[in-house]
């Protein structure tokens, strides 16, 4: 399927740059309170380290839910996101339902095994109490051109995350990650991304954090220009998800900035913006208070 085609995409790797020139230049006036709270906001605080144990999850959700009494005025993060083992020590240590318990499955971060184990742990993982799935695409058959198997797998996975969903009475958000700075190009990553979408995906998601190339610019604003066409095209609105290398608050401002100048308000809150991050939350928190912060 030419999904370029489909969509009405035609941004171009000169016409891309030409649009990050311009919103870049916004980014000092945007790094104002109510803008830095969104960002902090949309949080999935995340640690994904091979030496995580229950004790070290559990002392990172502790932190995430004395936030707002530490910091009154701040809004508590979107989520804590871990590994699909850890799903119910989040569910059991967060003190509020409106933090979420993400949780990455489907043999993150390579996608590198067989269908049948993808979809058992994602169910798993809800069953366990994620409130969030994160996937990553099938690169084994996209960069091959077997796109149908590709969006296979994430329809599966769709499937079972919905049916786990349901018997514990509530409905799972699935975001799937693009690894976009393997994809490479401009048209790969659209592609990616509508194949994403129509596959079912509630959120597109840049990266594993895990590869050479994660969030960059230009993967953030092609992703959001896809999203705005599918959302013209369907009625459906995609959350946007940027992760990987986010360290500093003017970096979480950027990508707010990029949303905001292709997508709109519509999108400014945590159900369709998220930042995957490890390092972020105490610039941010720093920005917010004036002052510097060592509180994760």
């Amino acid at each position: 399927m030419d999904y370029l085609v489909k969509y009405g995409f035609n941004a171009t790797a000169e016409s891309v740059a030409a649009s990050l020139k311009t919103i870049s230049a916004t980014v000092p006036q945007n790094m104002t309170p109510e803008i830095l709270k969104a960002c902090f906001a949309a949080m999935d605080l995340t640690t994904l380290h091979t030496g995580d144990t229950v004790q070290s999850v559990t002392a990172l959700v502790d932190k995430a839910n004395k936030v707002t009494a530490e910091f009154p005025g701040c809004p508590s993060p979107a989520s804590v996101c871990v590994y699909p083992n850890f799903a119910s020590v989040v569910r059991d240590t967060r003190k509020d339902g409106g933090l979420h318990v993400t949780t990455v499955a489907g043999c993150f971060p390579s996608s590198q095994s067989y269908l049948p184990v993808k979809v058992e742990e994602c169910r798993l993982a809800v069953r366990n109490g994620a409130d969030e799935i994160d996937i990553v695409l099938a690169l084994n058959a996209f960069m091959a051109g077997d796109h149908e198997a590709a969006a296979h797998e994430i329809a599966e996975m769709r499937k079972a995350v919905d049916e786990e969903g349901a018997a514990a009475g509530r409905r799972v958000t699935l975001k799937v990650i693009l690894e976009t700075g393997l994809l490479g190009t401009v048209e790969r990553i659209a592609e990616a991304s509508f194949l994403a979408m129509e596959s079912g995906a509630d959120f597109i998601k840049t990266s594993t954090g895990k590869v050479d190339v994660n969030a960059t610019p230009e993967a953030a604003y092609v992703m959001c220009e896809c999203i705005r066409l599918f959302h013209e095209k369907t009625g459906r609105k995609v959350g946007f998800k940027a992760a990987g290398g986010i360290s500093t608050a003017e970096d979480a401002v950027y990508y707010f900035s990029i949303l905001d100048s292709v997508l709109g308000a519509e999108w400014h809150g945590n159900e369709c913006f998220r930042l995957g991050v490890s390092r972020l939350g105490n610039s941010l928190l720093g920005a917010i208070e004036n002052k510097t912060v060592k509180y994760f």
